[in-house]
């Protein structure tokens, strides 16, 4: 009998806990061994639950114990919980976590370390909650080159931006209505400045192109800037807002990894990913394009990846080669965020087309005047951050402001 353990009993440990309960003789059946749970790490007591007997404040008992072949990481930061993994990984157990924050930080050492020990190191619920998009990368994709990512990775910007789409709430009140619906957290930093996608797409970036990549080197922008009346003219050009988190490899063999809102055409499945859903669209040369779509978070979603990974690590007597990936040592491999380009969507306080022209090349047929006497517009030419600042800068010796501009997703 193998026995596991689980690292924190918060949202997602306790429904790791809660859904092995209610599966055990499916699990067991589909692991085709029995399987106990035998230890729950907790600073906290939780006297009224049925597993109260199991619950440890140390990991030392969880180390010792040589019958604890797999444990679940669910705490969350990196800090204990990369210290409390990595010595579950030297005493040859394997680990199974939802923790982005900590893949994203760590993951190259924590690998490197389970390599080491003939044990392993899954994540694919630190991505999408119970979307599967871990496993398809390393396994089922695994005879592509990919060439690009790019997703719809935090449910909590989604549901907002969404509110702003479909019902015309700016976003102060759609972020109260996500806070009082238990999408975001009292705090929701993380999630409205885009750090959480930031971490996601590093994940994704660094199984698919074989190299660290680390959340410092990643452009990311948030959706706290992003005004009700950019979604509605967007909307009105054939584009949804959406926080995009995406990475290319370009031409010259280094890859560009940026989380940030961008304008969607209506025609790209991903404007159509609404509310707490995610989705995420793989490129690569086998493949062309495939797309992974379902609920992004919530603490059952996210236990079933978990436990789907612990289901394959007690049928594993060693390392699989395929999930992973090395620490760079530089991120040389990263190109800077100066040579992205895209096509932009512009709003402006000017009609005076001869001028915005002028500024930023051929604006194509999707211009649209407001009533106050603005002017928003697609431009036709892919331009980078510089570019804009620069048809920003001649504009303004006009008198004519750029109040907003967003980079058009290419399908």
């Amino acid at each position: 009998m193998d026995k596991f353990a689980v690292l924190g009993c918060g949202v997602v440990g306790s429904g790791v806990v809660e859904l092995f309960l209610k599966n055990k003789a499916l699990i067991e059946k589909r692991c085709g061994k029995a399987l106990e749970m035998g230890y729950i790490l907790d600073l906290r007591d939780f006297p009224d639950r049925p597993y109260a007997d199991l619950l440890v404040k140390s990991i030392d008992p969880i180390l010792a114990d040589p019958e604890v072949t797999v444990v679940a990481e669910c705490m969350g930061g990196v800090e204990p919980a990369f210290t409390f993994v990595k010595q579950c990984l030297e005493a040859g157990k394997s680990v199974a976590t939802s923790n982005k924050e900590l893949v994203a930080a760590k993951g190259d050492i924590l690998l490197a370390t389970a390599k080491a020990h003939d044990c392993n190191f899954f994540f694919e619920a630190s991505v999408g909650g119970a979307i599967p998009i871990i496993r398809p990368l390393h396994k089922c994709l695994a005879a592509n080159d990919f060439s690009a990512i790019a997703g719809i990775l935090n449910g909590t910007t989604n549901f907002i931006l969404n509110k702003m789409i479909k019902e015309n709430m700016d976003f102060s009140t759609a972020l109260a209505l996500a806070q009082e619906k238990g999408y975001a957290e009292k705090d929701p930093t993380a999630d409205v400045e885009g750090h959480d996608a930031c971490r996601k797409i590093c994940i994704l970036s660094s199984l698919a192109f074989g190299k660290h990549v680390y959340p410092e080197s990643v452009h990311t922008q948030g959706i706290r800037e992003v005004e009700l009346k950019d979604v509605e003219l967007c909307a009105g050009l054939g584009y949804a807002i959406k926080l995009i988190a995406r990475v290319q490899r370009l031409e010259n063999g280094k890859i560009l990894p940026t989380v940030m809102p961008m304008a969607v055409e209506e025609d790209n499945l991903l404007s159509q990913v609404n509310g707490v859903y995610n989705a995420v669209m793989v490129r690569g040369d086998g493949i062309s394009k495939v797309m992974f779509y379902g609920r992004g978070a919530g603490k059952l979603p996210t236990a079933s990846a978990v436990l789907g990974d612990m289901i394959e690590e007690v049928q594993l007597s060693h390392t699989i080669p395929s999930q992973t990936w090395v620490n760079a040592g530089t991120d040389d491999f990263i190109e800077d965020f100066s040579a992205f380009t895209a096509k932009r969507y512009v709003r402006t306080t000017s009609a005076d087309v001869p001028a915005l022209t002028a500024a930023f090349g051929e604006i194509g047929e999707r211009t649209v005047s407001t009533e106050d006497g603005e002017t928003v517009f697609v431009t036709e030419n892919a331009m980078n951050a510089a570019a804009v600042d620069a048809a920003a800068a001649k504009l303004a010796a006009q008198g004519i402001q750029v109040l907003a501009q967003y980079p058009v997703l290419v399908s």
